[in-house]
């Protein structure tokens, strides 16, 4: 009889484990889908942003390394069941070799050998949409790293390209770098226009034809023209020139009709002023004034390659 308390006492708790474990298993899986549903609404939002995509890819590769450790613990788990279930198993098979005493605690001990089962299907069966979901997130990061790094070559190449493209230039007049995964070419005033002025001079044409014939061909990146100036107010006022702010977008309107001109499509290219209001050194000299006086040409990759991964 006091094996049989024991066996009693041994089945309630394990009975009371294993539903805690179900609870615990359904709630980690509600609180998967909802954590991937937020990576997509987050992954959405990053219309132009490439920092946030690549802080996203890494986001996804943490994920799929959490999914990893969550499989091997819920397989962890599995063994554990099947242990009890076959412990379970063994008592019911000796418990039908005693007296007929024993009928109602047999019954009761089918019925936690049942549940214990079902319980065990469960698992196995979350356990195999954990893998599915695991290979599912390790495709899609592969295409992303694939996709980054196929953008990242292309604009390495392009660089490359407009570099050769405008050796002729002083290096005083011009800068071409790579960040974030874009090309900036920074066109000093000087280069492209006179004081106030928001015609091109001839020289800053020709570059400007030059860097057209560099990238015309490239039917994959988005360019943008941000103008720039110093923080001194102009010194005339007209209708349609009313202060810096005027002044950058009026320059970066200009440089957009040569290089369209030049044979770039309109629908790749768009222009921007942001006046005296991004500088890249202070305006306490005037040499620090005349590198603020600038037009910086952004091309960037087109990224919708890349959403419609992501909204897949």
């Amino acid at each position: 009889m006091k094996n049989l308390g024991y066996i009693l006492l041994l089945i309630f708790v394990s009975g009371c484990v294993m539903q805690k474990q179900y609870d615990e298993l359904l709630a980690e899986k509600l609180k998967l889908e909802s954590k991937l549903q937020e990576c997509d609404d987050n992954l959405l939002s990053a219309n132009s942003k490439r920092d946030s995509l690549l802080i996203l890819t890494t986001q996804l590769s943490k994920d799929t390394t959490r999914l990893g450790e969550n499989i091997r613990t819920t397989s962890k788990k599995l063994t554990v069941l099947k242990a009890e279930h076959d412990q379970l198993n063994t008592y019911y098979n000796n418990l039908l070799n005693n007296s007929g005493k024993l009928n109602k605690d047999l019954a009761e001990q089918q019925r936690n050998l049942l549940a214990i089962k079902e319980n065990l299907e469960k698992t196995r069966q979350l356990n195999e949409q954990l893998n599915s979901n695991l290979e599912l997130r390790e495709r899609k990061v592969q295409e992303l790293e694939d996709i980054i790094a196929k953008d990242a070559s292309a604009v390495r190449a392009l660089k490359d390209k407009i570099t050769n493209a405008l050796l002729n230039f002083k290096g005083s007049d011009l800068t071409i770098e790579m960040k974030n995964g874009k090309v900036y070419v920074s066109l000093a005033e000087k280069l492209l226009f006179k004081s106030g002025s928001t015609i091109v001079d001839e020289k800053g044409v020709k570059a400007l034809q030059q860097l057209a014939h560099a990238v015309k061909s490239q039917k994959e990146i988005e360019i943008m023209v941000e103008g720039h100036t110093d923080n001194v107010p102009i010194s005339s006022k007209q209708k349609y020139l009313q202060d810096n702010w005027d002044l950058s977008v009026l320059r970066a309107t200009s440089i957009v009709r040569i290089l369209t001109k030049s044979g770039v499509s309109e629908n790749q290219i768009v222009a921007a002023g942001k006046g005296e209001y991004s500088p890249i050194t202070s305006n306490k000299t005037t040499i620090d004034k005349q590198k603020n006086r600038r037009t910086e040409i952004i091309i960037a990759p087109n990224l919708s390659q890349l959403f419609t991964l992501l909204n897949k």
